[in-house]
């Protein structure tokens, strides 16, 4: 595993992803857990002030000099917009509105969306469900990487290119590795954003909407608020899948980096991910934890051992009942 070549294949698993019964033994152990699923009533609040101070940015950025839009992109946009595709990825779980009102959390989704520049939340949610269900699933689990980006990108300045390219990755391989067909949430979900798209270039012109998607390709591809993309499930541990990060990131992140804990209970929202780990401490402080998001991308590019193939993968049976 440590040769100059690095991993030459996934590491190929032959039993159930841990959270399952990880979530049985400790909601029969701590029942209060289940009082944490509930909505996060800060969350439609936070995503309208990080979609207003974008759209302020974008009247701010009328005047800009090219090389001060793609810096401004880079430090203010690329943090709000990686925020916001995680806040897009809580109300995939419905912690905008609650599981009652299923429908308020895809439309605000689309919402949160717009300053992205790009639709891609009604797909996320149509994908995501999957990653949870068949965690490391050969063909079904499209977060894991393909053969193709494992056996390409395998030295440290490709690495460094992968991470760079993260935004096209993400958004291609579905298409890829796991087809499935439009929705119509999907086709509303590209008609609102091209008609926001518009209404920004219709009012302020060109750089706001360079500055928007400069925002969403910066921001979510080498950026340190990135590294939550490898620290999450690439093995830097024999036999652990799932890493959490308790640092500082997480306060603008929604508590992405909590990622053990949103595994064992993804129905229950960032905000009260830090409760879990309260309540039943014995189940994560021995765990391997990632300190830091920067280091974590610096040793996926200078570590033999790590690159796209450091996954676990299983071959999942499809289920027919629901997460």
């Amino acid at each position: 595993m440590g040769n100059s070549a690095g991993r030459s294949d996934f590491e190929w698993v032959y039993t159930d992803q841990p959270h399952t019964q990880r979530r049985k033994e400790m909601l029969a152990k701590y029942p209060a857990i289940k009082d944490l699923m509930r909505p996060d009533p800060q969350l439609k609040w936070t995503v309208l002030a990080l979609v207003l101070a974008q759209l302020l940015a974008c009247w701010l950025v009328q005047g800009l000099a090219w090389r001060w839009l793609l810096f401004w992109a880079y430090v203010f946009g690329g943090c709000v917009n990686h925020s916001l595709t995680l806040a897009i990825h809580d109300i995939s779980h419905n912690a905008a509105f609650g599981t009652n009102c299923a429908a308020y959390n895809r439309w605000f989704a689309i919402f949160a969306n717009l300053p992205v520049g790009l639709p891609y939340a009604a797909s996320f949610k149509k994908y995501h469900v999957d990653h949870h269900r068949y965690l490391g699933g050969d063909g079904l689990d499209v977060d894991v990487p393909t053969r193709l980006e494992g056996w390409l990108f395998c030295t440290p300045a490709r690495k460094l290119l992968w991470l760079a390219l993260q935004p096209f990755f993400y958004s291609l391989r579905p298409l890829c590795v796991n087809p499935k067909a439009v929705t119509r949430m999907e086709v509303l979900n590209t008609l609102v954003q091209l008609a926001a798209n518009a209404a920004i270039f219709a009012l302020w012109g060109l750089k706001p909407i360079v500055y928007l998607l400069a925002s969403s390709f910066l921001g979510l591809g080498l950026h340190p608020i990135s590294g939550h993309f490898v620290a999450e499930h690439y093995m830097f541990l024999k036999g652990h899948e799932t890493y959490s990060y308790y640092g500082p990131l997480n306060w603008i992140t929604f508590n992405v980096g909590y990622h053990v804990e949103h595994h064992d209970f993804p129905s229950i929202p960032g905000c009260n991910l830090p409760l879990v780990r309260k309540i039943a401490p014995e189940y994560y402080d021995h765990l391997p934890q990632h300190h830091s998001w920067v280091k974590v991308l610096w040793d996926f590019v200078f570590e033999d051992s790590l690159g796209p193939y450091a996954r676990v993968k299983r071959v999942c049976k499809l289920a027919e009942d629901r997460l």
